[in-house]
């Protein structure tokens, strides 16, 4: 079974979802080894026990990470980032839609969520069955939740829709959501998902660029597959 975990980001009129893919057998090892992250950062820079790998929090220093340094914070980052890398089996997905584009190319544009959901849901469908198992979806919180169970079961039905069109046939039972604060996977897809999105914000500050690429260059030998869609020009 390949435990998906899923998250969302957006940034720069770009809206991105990721998802971390982990076999069942990897997800406790890589629990444990981000509790120990957290563990090491209330040693050594006196953040909450309850701190959160959220990948905005520690890149800004806000919330449990506010009056951390800039390098401890990256350091943290970077060992939440090689921790999740040093992983074999784990699989990264990332789509993204340009929502300028969506909402000119269609009169009625489905939200963004949706759409992007059904393309990372095609994505662990075809990654699940290219491995032969099944995947079970995880994704932090949102609002209308049955909305989004809903179209998994039409997916199921009718296929997703668009120039890619499958039917999920690999996803079983339906979407799972999860509280962030209550699973380390559901942060750690956080982090990815929002570290990938910051490679492509215009005009961000070199240094802090270099740090970015050092920080994704640990999973990047995960990536399985990405792709950001621009409605105007292509095929999704």
């Amino acid at each position: 079974m390949l435990l998906s975990y899923v998250d969302e980001s957006f940034a720069a009129g770009v809206y991105w979802i990721g998802a971390l893919m982990v076999p069942d057998a990897v997800a406790i090892p890589l629990s444990e080894a981000l509790d120990q992250v957290v563990t090491d950062a209330v040693k050594a820079y006196g953040v909450p026990v309850d701190a959160e790998l959220h990948g905005y929090d520690i890149f800004h220093g806000r919330k449990a990470w506010r009056g951390v340094p800039p390098r401890a914070r990256i350091a943290v980052y970077r060992a939440a980032m090689a921790a999740i890398g040093a992983q074999d089996e784990v699989a990264i997905i990332l789509r993204g839609v340009k929502r300028e584009q969506l909402n000119k190319r269609y009169t009625y544009p489905r939200p963004a969520h949706e759409v992007v959901l059904s393309h990372v849901l095609e994505r662990i469908d075809g990654y699940a069955a290219s491995r032969e198992e099944y995947a079970l979806v995880i994704a932090d919180e949102v609002h209308d939740q049955a909305t989004h169970r809903a179209d998994l079961d039409r997916y199921r039905v009718a296929g997703t829709g668009g120039y890619r069109s499958r039917k999920l046939t690999r996803i079983v039972d339906t979407l799972h959501f999860a509280p962030s604060h209550a699973s380390r996977l559901v942060q750690a897809v956080d982090l990815v998902t929002f570290l990938f999105q910051r490679l492509e914000i215009p005009g961000t500050d070199p240094r802090a660029a270099a740090v970015t690429e050092q920080l994704w260059a640990l999973v990047e030998p995960r990536r399985y597959h990405s792709h950001r869609w621009n409605p105007m020009a292509h095929p999704h």
